[in-house]
């Protein structure tokens, strides 16, 4: 299974660039040009074929106009109020969905799921508006390789159900805490999901996110977790 595993780009904060083995580019929750942790040279793409939201916060979508209308992706996925407000800032090809839902993007099978979190979207004159729910994603590959990238969520029991559902290899999770879950309740999201490796996201971009990949270590330590933890710096790749 591991030949059809796409490649993963850790590009900052929550912003996860994935080169899929048939050769496209998925951009999960774009936030790069006003990311501060995200590298220079990984600000750039020479292709772009989808961009996927798990919600509307400003580090998660921040630069999903100006990528979409400069790319121009075949598909742009998101909750159905993200996709509305991206529609209204003019944006192409949106296809709308909500937790519990899954479609087809370019060959794979992508799974909305439950996530614990606002989702409030910065509107153009600074407001907030409403915008629907967070959620997380479930990504399994045309080759059969699956994939959960959880988005801004606190812990929840139900991530039992994720692990029965669709039995993710591989889970990215936020530690930072705060605003997320810390890395005491990422263990126990490991435990959950039964995955065999975690990418910790969330973390080290602002001083007040203050839980680190070597903390959730400790925690799958302490918990007896067989679980291998990923850390990757902004721009490394796994």
């Amino acid at each position: 299974m591991s030949a059809q595993r796409p490649k993963f780009t850790f590009l900052g904060h929550a912003t996860i660039r994935c080169d899929m083995p048939g050769g496209e580019v998925l951009l999960i929750d774009p936030w790069v040009g006003g990311n501060p942790s995200c590298p220079e040279e990984c600000k750039e793409f020479d292709r772009l074929d989808a961009i996927l939201a798990t919600h509307g916060h400003f580090d998660h979508i921040g630069d999903a106009v100006e990528l979409a209308k400069r790319y121009e992706p075949r598909v742009v996925v998101g909750g159905f109020e993200v996709c509305a407000w991206l529609e209204k800032q003019g944006v192409k090809n949106t296809s709308p969905m909500n937790p519990g839902g899954s479609q087809d993007v370019l060959g794979h099978r992508v799974s909305m799921v439950r996530a614990d979190h606002s989702a409030g979207i910065t509107d153009t004159d600074g407001s907030i508006v409403y915008g629907g729910v967070a959620s997380g994603l479930v990504v399994c590959t045309e080759g059969g390789f699956t994939f959960y990238h959880a988005g801004d969520t606190a812990l929840f029991t139900d991530m039992r159900l994720i692990a029965k559902l669709y039995r993710p290899e591989i889970a990215f999770l936020p530690v930072g805490d705060l605003f997320t879950m810390d890395p005491r309740q990422a263990a126990w999201a490991c435990r959950y999901l039964e995955v065999r490796r975690v990418v910790p996201i969330h973390w080290g971009t602002f001083p007040a996110l203050t839980g680190t990949p070597a903390q959730l270590e400790e925690e799958l330590s302490e918990m007896g977790v067989d679980c291998e933890v990923v850390t990757l710096q902004p721009g490394e790749s796994y």
